[in-house]
């Protein structure tokens, strides 16, 4: 039954008429159908509650949500068979959903929250309360109105749900909403049956699509930089003696904690080998020596990992699968390279790096998962079990099954723990279409859509699919060595103190917060904790709103997922960095933001990124539940406006890509966000097969 409640996939514009009762739904919709010559959903509900006053004098139950959302679905995929490039839904779940959470159980049931989300319409038309309220049977609450309206406008904005305002006599109304429709069809793509069963196939709506060509249309804004954030603006600096007892505090509490490690993991290691590769193509030891090989081509990266190729944990295996077959040390070097990368030697260029050898030890070398195993044990267990999450390519998911296999049971024993380890891969329904340079889909030869896939952003949906109390979040090759391991852990208890410790706050102003009896002092005190501890900052029109809606600004920004950043100083090494910005509606907040985001041919943008003075090591401590331990849908606090749009090629043909908003960049830019300085030792990432001859990967 639960599949009756999804759209069928169509070429259709679906626009809802979408707010309180009695404020002229209905009437819009029939005259936009009439303008529009096609058809118009009616309002399921009405059918079904009349016969149900009727026949028992009984108005609306919350029994009668989900029987109501089966007709609407119902009704709704039986008109689009007819209806004519748009369809006019009078209603739609996410309006059921409002009702259910404002009128009756202060919930939604599960199936029909699904279903509420995922469902997707072109245009929402929002009708304001200027009409006069007209009784009925079923209409029961003209005093709720104004209440009403500010929950409808609210779930279209937590929703990021495309929505205009409609105001004024019929024809007003009528009139804007023409305009916008006509500017969706103008933008309309032609899309093929074929192409339809291709996107239902991969789980992408055509709503989806059309706002990704309409991004690569508008392009994707430079961020605007206000500033960097540093120590004592943005940064926290703990002493030891504070860092110990946010230890403490995460430690007396976790016990009571469901704690979850989450481990992006996903594809291969070719470009940690994309030197040694080129190495491989450009050196004949038949033809010159290394040495001039080098001085030819001034090729550091082959001398570097030549000079020091005993270091590498895979050292002594290559050497044992190579030998009798080196004439001279040049031929050795080449020899060793090949053998590490070709598809008949050990492949390590297919490999994904969460399985190649990291670290050498007396008792033999150690992978990244092993690694990430051993670091679990010392933060992210409780109850002597230990939970750990690995995104991993679909290619290697026997791989990863077979290490786990091998080196789980090992340090399940040393460490007497047991671990509960889960995958997941990239999701089809989150690749991103890709046009040609008219903007238009890219089709391949056999006549199919191009997709690609969205990048490390898409990872938010796996991420999503998990829920704990507290999420650790690391990547596979930010790894240590033994020694490091206990300060490495420390840092990450320290970081799950701060996050425990303001979220426990947060959590007792949002249970404050719904009982509606919050005093003026009251709310100044939680305004002043958002800003003092969240780094939130207010609408510069806060203080003039009124008291409704200053609660109501209070209550959004306290009920989202938090996000402890671990905060390097930075020494040089990429990565993205943190700052303050402005987004388009003058909105200030704390983000993560990587250099090609910002506009360097801007002096004073490329200023405020001079300034800046820590980096992030993608070391993040995140909460993903509210005060009910109800776990918050991520996808709502993701700003699709912070994506990429890259150039490549297909076939020879020129192409423009999009990748996804970063995981912990534009993924989670509508997160409360604070970033905390750890030391250096935290990061150690591997980019490429040199960075393992860093002391921090020697051991």
């Amino acid at each position: 039954m639960e599949e009756k409640l999804g759209q069928e996939p169509s070429n259709l514009i679906k626009i809802v008429l979408f707010g309180p009762e009695s404020t002229g739904k209905t009437t819009l919709a029939a005259q936009l159908a009439e303008h529009y010559h096609t058809e118009w959903v009616p309002e399921y509900a009405r059918e079904y509650l009349q016969d149900k006053w009727d026949r028992e004098q009984k108005t609306c139950e919350p029994k009668d949500l989900v029987p109501i959302a089966y007709g609407q679905m119902e009704l709704e995929n039986h008109l689009a068979k007819t209806a004519n490039k748009v369809l006019i839904c009078d209603t739609d779940l996410l309006e059921t959903k409002v009702y259910s959470e404002a009128y009756y159980t202060g919930t939604c049931d599960p199936i029909l929250e699904k279903y509420a989300l995922k469902n997707s319409y072109d245009l929402y038309l929002l009708t304001y309360i200027d009409t006069p309220w007209v009784a009925d049977d079923l209409r029961d609450k003209p005093d709720e109105r104004e209440r009403m309206y500010s929950y409808f406008k609210e779930s279209l904005e937590k929703y990021h749900r495309n929505f205009i305002i409609l105001k004024g006599d019929k024809a007003a109304r009528l009139k804007k909403a023409t305009e916008h429709i006509d500017k969706l069809l103008q933008n309309m793509i032609a899309l093929s049956p074929k192409d339809l069963e291709q996107l239902d196939s991969k789980g992408i709506s055509k709503e989806k699509v059309a706002r990704q060509i309409e991004t690569f249309k508008e392009g994707i804004p430079f961020v605007k930089l206000k500033k960097a954030a540093v120590v004592g603006n943005g940064i926290l600096r703990f002493s030891d003696k504070e860092q110990n007892d946010l230890i403490q505090y995460f430690e007396d509490h976790r016990g009571t904690l469901d704690l979850l490690k989450f481990v992006p993991a996903s594809g291969a290691a070719s470009r940690m080998f994309k030197a040694m590769f080129n190495f491989l193509d450009s050196f004949d030891p038949a033809k010159e020596s290394l040495s001039e090989y080098i001085g030819r081509t001034g090729d550091k990266d082959a001398q570097n990992f030549v000079n020091q190729m005993d270091n590498f944990p895979f050292y002594e295996l290559i050497m044992e699968r190579i030998k009798g077959k080196v004439g001279n040390k040049d031929e050795e070097a080449y020899l060793f390279v090949k053998e590490m990368l070709v598809e008949d030697g050990l492949n390590y260029g297919f490999y994904p790096k969460g399985l190649l050898p990291f670290h050498k030890y007396d008792s033999g070398s150690a992978t990244p998962f092993e690694e990430h195993l051993k670091e679990a044990v010392l933060y992210a267990k409780t109850s002597g079990k230990a939970n750990l999450h690995f995104t991993v390519s679909e290619q290697h998911d026997e791989m990863f099954a077979e290490e786990e296999s091998k080196v789980a049971p090992k340090i399940s024993k040393l460490t007497d723990t047991e671990f509960d380890i889960t995958y997941s891969n990239q999701k089809p329904s989150t690749d991103t279409v890709a046009v040609d340079l008219d903007n238009q889909p890219f089709k391949n030869g056999d006549g199919s859509i191009l997709f690609r896939p969205g990048g490390h952003g898409a990872l938010i949906e796996n991420l999503n699919d998990q829920d704990a109390d507290i999420i650790f979040i690391k990547n596979i090759d930010n790894v240590v060595i033994d020694k490091n391991l206990e300060q490495v852990a420390n840092s990450k208890k320290m970081l799950a103190g701060v996050l425990t410790k303001v979220q426990d706050k947060a959590f007792g102003y949002a249970k404050l917060l719904d009982t509606d009896e919050v005093s003026a002092a009251k709310a100044d005190e939680i305004k002043g904790f958002l800003e003092k501890d969240l780094n939130v900052r207010m609408p510069k029109n806060y203080d003039d709103l009124d008291v409704d809606e200053q609660l109501s600004i209070l209550k959004d920004r306290l009920n989202r997922p938090i996000r402890i950043c671990g905060m390097v100083k930075n020494e040089g090494e990429p990565g993205g960095g943190p700052f303050w910005i402005e987004d388009s509606d003058g909105n200030v907040s704390l983000q993560i933001i990587e250099s090609a985001q910002i506009d360097m041919n801007d002096p004073e943008q490329e200023a405020i990124l001079k300034n800046s003075t820590h980096f992030n090591p993608v070391d993040l401590v995140c909460g993903v539940r509210n005060y009910r331990g109800e776990k918050y849908n991520l996808l709502d606090y993701v700003d699709e406006r912070q994506g990429f749009i890259t150039g490549k090629t297909q076939e020879g043909k020129e192409l423009k890509a999009l990748e996804l908003p970063g995981l912990w960049n534009g993924g989670m830019a509508y997160w409360n966000t604070l970033f905390v300085e750890v030391p250096l030792v935290t990061f150690n990432p591997v980019k490429t097969v040199n960075d393992l001859l860093k002391p921090s990967h020697q051991a």
